[in-house]
């Protein structure tokens, strides 16, 4: 069943029109006093949100500029226009469309 929704997935990308992306962490609230990101244990899950109601999800290693920047190339379209939070991460996207 995972095999066939990850080849419906692939089917269904590059994403086009207007897209928001964003990352979330999951896992333990606080560990020995660290909060947010810091704290150890987190799942790190990137999505990307089509304004016509598509979504491709991802968990990623970490929230490293370029590890998000190569998923976003190979799932988003050059025309799109593309929404974020402003978080650093995503400086440079001018180069896969346009920001705001």
């Amino acid at each position: 069943m995972r095999n066939q929704i990850a080849e419906f997935c692939e089917l269904e990308s590059p994403l086009k029109g207007e897209v928001e992306i964003d990352k979330s962490s999951f896992g333990a609230r606080r560990v020995k006093g660290k909060r947010g990101r810091g704290a150890s244990g987190k799942t790190i899950v990137f999505g990307i949100f089509n304004r016509h109601g598509k979504v491709y999800t991802e968990i990623v290693p970490g929230a490293h500029r370029k590890t998000l920047q190569d998923i976003i190339r190979g799932r988003v379209d050059l025309e799109t226009i593309i929404h974020s939070d402003g978080w650093r991460g995503y400086n440079g996207l001018v180069d896969l469309g346009k920001t705001f």
